[in-house]
């Protein structure tokens, strides 16, 4: 049986070039990168051509980039660190964040004492930046607004330019999660104020295990991981040398690759929404997923209009890997929250939603297979239900 990978928003395989970029740092740069002798200094020389390479892809200052283990180490010491360290007073975020940053936004409101105010996006999953702004001339608190870019459920992208100048008229930070856009779309943080951003590098084509945070100089932040000079003192212990050049292999092949990937994905995007609507009558698409217009091409949230909590073991049965919510939220026995905020009571009741995620690599046959695979689980459900009825 011919495997299908259709999950690539929660992570995507590496590439053969990252692979060999890594084998050959782990072989030959092994030396502890804060070591003064030859061998860490090569492993050290490593890193600061990725720091520089991933900072001139933001436009900024090599000194801004701080590597991690991943988006989910990034934002939370974003936001620990902005309430431990920078006096921060309230938050003000939405429902559907990621959980990296709804629970660590939660904590600080049980432990900290920090004052949170959410945004209530509409049906469409947009948030109301009128609101936004109500909400940051409602209070003199020092405030930090945590709002991720693009949705990694179903996919609708916020105008960060816009929301970082609201926050910069309104004394407030800016953190946005930008785990599913970096390397996927073009930012200039020169133009774009954000304060703070994440990145796993898993999300494009990298490895597993590290990623990067985006700390603006101007605004003091300070570590939460303590104990030794590494990443400018804000990420104590020894670096992930051979993670850290893959991440560079993968973030230099997709910037070489950003317009043909781009145009690629978004071909199958549009020709899986065809697909899907002709195999499954009644089938809607979730936010804005089915648009092109602050839609990202990497995310498609479909919704069958019928209740199978079993969707996902029967695709995977067939070969075909797909996710029902975020991998993050993927085990759960209810909706996820961003669920529970775009679709109707009803919807929840008696439909059954799937997020399909895109990558280069996908293609139109492999799609044409879900769509059958679909419509063949649809009949077999339509006709159990009927019988069932009848018993």
């Amino acid at each position: 049986m011919n495997k299908i990978y259709l999950d690539n928003a929660a992570t995507t395989p590496l590439s053969e070039e990252v692979i060999d970029a890594m084998v050959s740092t782990m072989k030959m740069n092994f030396g502890n990168p804060s070591s003064t002798h030859s061998f860490g200094q090569e492993a050290k020389i490593l890193i600061e051509n990725v720091r520089r390479q991933v900072a001139d892809y933001l436009h900024v200052s090599p000194a801004e980039i701080i590597f991690t283990s991943c988006g989910t180490e990034s934002n939370n010491m974003i936001i620990k660190s902005s309430v431990e360290h920078l006096g921060i007073e309230r938050i003000i975020s939405t429902p559907m964040e990621h959980k990296c940053v709804s629970e660590t936004v939660l904590d600080m409101k049980n432990r900290k004492g920090v004052e949170v105010n959410y945004i209530r996006p509409n049906e469409k999953g947009d948030i109301d930046l009128h609101q936004l702004e109500e909400l940051l001339k409602a209070s003199d608190k020092k405030t930090l607004v945590s709002l991720m870019h693009a949705n990694n459920e179903i996919g609708n992208i916020v105008d960060i330019k816009k929301i970082a100048e609201l926050c910069k008229e309104n004394n407030a930070l800016f953190h946005s999660d930008t785990v599913q856009t970096m390397a996927h779309m073009n930012l200039d943080f020169s133009e774009i104020k954000v304060d703070f951003a994440s990145c796993s590098a898993h999300k494009f084509h990298g490895p597993k295990g590290v990623g990067f945070a985006f700390i603006r100089k101007a605004t003091g932040m300070k570590g939460i991981i303590t104990g030794g000079p590494q990443e400018r003192s804000l990420r104590a212990g020894t670096e992930n040398v051979s993670g850290i050049v893959g991440l560079g292999k993968a973030l230099e092949i997709s910037l070489q690759h950003m317009e043909e990937y781009t145009q690629h994905m978004q071909e199958i995007k549009d020709y899986t929404i065809e697909r899907l609507s002709d195999a499954i009558p009644g089938i809607k698409f979730n936010g804005r997923s089915a648009e092109k217009e602050n839609s990202l091409y990497t995310v498609l949230s479909a919704l069958l209009p019928y209740k199978n909590p079993l969707i996902g073991l029967q695709l995977d049965m067939k070969g075909i890997a797909i996710s029902q919510g975020s991998a993050c939220s993927s085990g759960a026995s209810k909706p996820s929250m961003v669920m529970m905020m775009v679709l109707s009571e009803d919807e929840m009741d008696h439909c059954t939603p799937l997020r399909i995620s895109f990558s280069h690599m996908t293609t139109k046959a492999e799609i044409d297979a879900l769509a059958e695979a679909l419509e063949e689980i649809s009949k077999d459900y339509a006709i159990e239900k009927t019988n069932v009825e009848h018993r």
